[in-house]
C-alpha cells in the first residue's frame, strides 16, 4: 500500500489461489465506480476454496494421507515431495533432466496453511474480475471430479478461461507459452 499500486493483475499458482483471493479482501477498495486498486486476478491452476474450507478439504483422500504423513515424519510439520510424485503430477511435460533440476530448487513446505480454514465470505463479495489459467496435463489434482477445470474455477463465478497445453509446473517446461496466456488471461 505504501507504493499506491494501481490496476494490477495479480496471479496465484497452485496454493497461491488462496493467497491472492486474501490479498484481494485486504487491499479492496470496494467503493463502486472508483478505481480498482486490482485490475484482476488470475487463478493459474490454482485452487479456488469455498468459504470456510482448507486447501486439505480439497485434495483427494489419498493425497491427503500422504501429506499427512510426510508432515508427522518431517520432525518440523512440513512436506517435501517425494521425486516420484514430482516427476509424474507435477511436471510430467518435461524430460528427466529439467525434472531433476527443478527438483533440486523445492524446499519443504509448512503444511499448517493446507489445514486451516479460511473465511472468504469477503472474497465471494468482491467485483473484481477474474481468470483461470488452466494447464490441462496437470495431475497434481487428479483429472475428473477432483480436478482443476471446472471443479475450482467454476467457484469464480463469472471467469475468463485460458487454457494450454502443459503441466503444473509448465513455467519450467514451457515459460514462453506460459507468458503469452498469462498476457490472455490478463488483458481487459
Amino acid at each position: 500500500m505504501s507504493k499506491d499500486l494501481n490496476d494490477i493483475v495479480l496471479v496465484g499458482h497452485s496454493f497461491g489461489g488462496t493467497i491472492i483471493a486474501k490479498v484481494a479482501e485486504a487491499i479492496s477498495d470496494g467503493f463502486a465506480g472508483q478505481k480498482q486498486r486490482i485490475r484482476r486476478l488470475i487463478f493459474f491452476n490454482a485452487f479456488v476454496l469455498n468459504d470456510g474450507e482448507s486447501l486439505n478439504d480439497n485434495t483427494p483422500p489419498h493425497s491427503q494421507a500422504l501429506s499427512d504423513q510426510l508432515a508427522r515424519q518431517s520432525g518440523d510439520h512440513t512436506v517435501m515431495l517425494p521425486f516420484e510424485i514430482w516427476r509424474e503430477a507435477f511436471i510430467n511435460d518435461a524430460d528427466l533432466e529439467l525434472a531433476r533440476s527443478s527438483y533440486a530448487q523445492l524446499s519443504p513446505q509448512a503444511y499448517q496453511p493446507w489445514l486451516d480454514k479460511l473465511d472468504l465470505k469477503q472474497f465471494y463479495s468482491l467485483p473484481i474480475p477474474k481468470s483461470y489459467l488452466y494447464c490441462t496435463e496437470d495431475n497434481v489434482l487428479p483429472q475428473g471430479d477432483w480436478g482443476w477445470h471446472p471443479r475450482m474455477s467454476s467457484r469464480l463465478g463469472l471467469f475468463r478461461l485460458v487454457q494450454m497445453s502443459g503441466s503444473h509446473e509448465v513455467m519450467f517446461s514451457n515459460p514462453v507459452g506460459l507468458a503469452e496466456k498469462m498476457i490472455a488471461a490478463g488483458r481487459d
